[in-house]
């Protein structure tokens, strides 16, 4: 053997050996590491999975540290919309949404808006308003707080919830008798103010393709895109339970809008229900949302059960007490294992109209009622309060309070809730020992005015009628 031959067989050796190990190194090392958190999995495909936020909750250890861990998009429960943002006219409030705002970006996080024009949770004095003096209070409403956030935010809920439940057409509200171009308007406003945001429309109820709602929505998207009309993003609450159950259509309805050229959400999810079955709803909702490109992301409407405006129904990933419930592990899994898309079933032509009388309540947590009693005049100038139930399902009922200024203005009030009111869900106030005293921005109100705060209440509702108020 000649001293070339040798090294010839030594360098193939060599190279075999090489060859050998690198295949030792392929078996043994993962093409692509399973993301060990919500957030982390859901970024693999360049999504994001958020939660809805309550700021007076952030002081609670388990609770920050749950968000802080798992999720990478924030919404603010009830502190970006209108009452709390504006709750005089022309008076405009930012702390409480700064505080979330501020909590989310220092901890690596974007923060959807939610929600620049609704006809719910206006404060009182814009819904004593009507035609152009309410079209340019909402305007102006609309402008001034996306300019505050200008930058800052990822997607705005531009317009909340205007269609109806059923016929596929818009909600009766003040804002829609403005004119029917009232959308279009908040949303080119949007635009001037943060052109940088996304800018989406977002409702409940429109997850089934087959429904007449879903098509309303569906066509006025469709509108828009094509007049130009700047519309980014849907928003599809999902509010799912054994009377709005997850419809198998569901992917299909996601495919159909983000064809239009916009992107889908799922702004909103909760699943109402325990064990396997609420597991595997879960997972089939993610995969829904990775198997279409557009649809860019998914927030929980709330960190644990106890946390939920639906609470009795256990509708979260975690329990009350912060644990990981099957429906955490599904939905981990579910984004780790990545969407299998499938064709979409063909829409139809003539769609079924969904059920004139469902059974799921708003999906929005924080609804006031549409007929809200009139407080009782007060002739001593002080103040009176007056609770109405906005909804009520089995386990649970939602509530609202307005409070009003007698013959001169208030600074400051205190009500006291009805013996046995037990809530874990309250906005635009603060509660201790059954006694709700005004939030930082909505304690003075001027004479003969109003404004209000609401709460998710467990068990039975108390009777409509008055409360104290001092």
């Amino acid at each position: 053997m000649t001293p070339s031959s040798m090294s010839r067989r030594a360098r193939v050796a060599s190279a075999l050996a090489i060859v050998t190990l690198g295949a030792t190194i392929a078996t043994t090392i993962p093409a692509q590491a399973a993301g060990s958190t919500l957030q982390a999995a859901a970024s693999e495909s360049g999504r994001y999975f958020g939660t809805a936020i309550a700021a007076f909750k952030l002081n609670d250890s388990t609770y920050s540290s749950i968000a802080n861990r798992e999720f990478n998009m924030i919404t603010a429960e009830n502190e970006m919309k209108m009452d709390a943002t504006e709750p005089s006219q022309n008076n405009f409030s930012y702390s409480s949404g700064d505080q979330i705002l501020n909590w989310a970006r220092s901890n690596g996080k974007r923060v959807r808006g939610h929600a620049l024009a609704w006809h719910s949770q206006q404060p009182g004095w814009m819904q004593n308003m009507s035609g152009t003096q309410l079209r340019n209070a909402m305007l102006n409403h609309v402008t001034q707080v996306a300019t505050h956030y200008k930058g800052k935010i990822y997607a705005w809920d531009v317009v909340n919830e205007a269609y109806a439940d059923s016929g596929g057409g818009r909600r009766d509200s003040n804002l829609q008798r403005t004119g029917d171009d009232w959308i279009e308007a908040a949303f080119r406003a949007a635009r001037a103010a943060d052109p940088g945001a996304k800018l989406c429309y977002n409702d409940y109820n429109t997850d089934n393709w087959t429904w007449a709602k879903t098509q309303g929505v569906y066509n006025m998207v469709k509108d828009f895109k094509a007049r130009g009309v700047p519309i980014d993003c849907v928003g599809f609450q999902s509010h799912f339970n054994s009377g709005s159950p997850y419809p198998s259509n569901y992917r299909t309805t996601l495919q159909n809008f983000a064809a239009l050229g916009v992107e889908v959400q799922i702004t909103e999810l909760d699943i109402e229900g325990s064990g396997q079955q609420q597991a595997q709803t879960y997972a089939n909702v993610v995969a829904d949302c990775l198997a279409v490109k557009a649809c860019t992301g998914i927030t929980v409407w709330g960190v644990r059960d106890s946390d939920s405006w639906r609470s009795s129904g256990t509708p979260l990933l975690f329990d009350g007490s912060g644990n990981k419930k099957a429906a955490y592990t599904s939905t981990l899994d579910a984004l780790n294992r990545g969407g299998v898309p499938t064709d979409p079933t063909t829409p139809p032509t003539d769609p079924t109209t969904p059920p004139t009388d469902p059974t799921t309540p708003p999906t929005d947590p924080t609804t006031p009622p549409t007929d809200p009693t009139t407080p009782p005049t007060d002739p001593t100038g002080r103040c009176t309060a007056s609770l109405a139930i906005a909804n009520a399902w089995p386990g649970g009922y939602q509530a609202t309070v307005t409070v009003k200024a007698g013959s001169s203005s208030i600074n400051g009030w205190r009500v006291t809730l009805p013996s046995g009111v037990s809530t874990s869900n309250l906005w635009n106030g603060v509660l201790a020992n059954g006694v709700v005293t005004n939030a930082p921005y909505n304690g003075s109100v001027g004479a003969g005015q109003s404004t209000t705060f609401g709460f998710v209440g467990n068990g039975s509702a108390p009777s409509a009628g008055s409360v104290t108020c001092a």
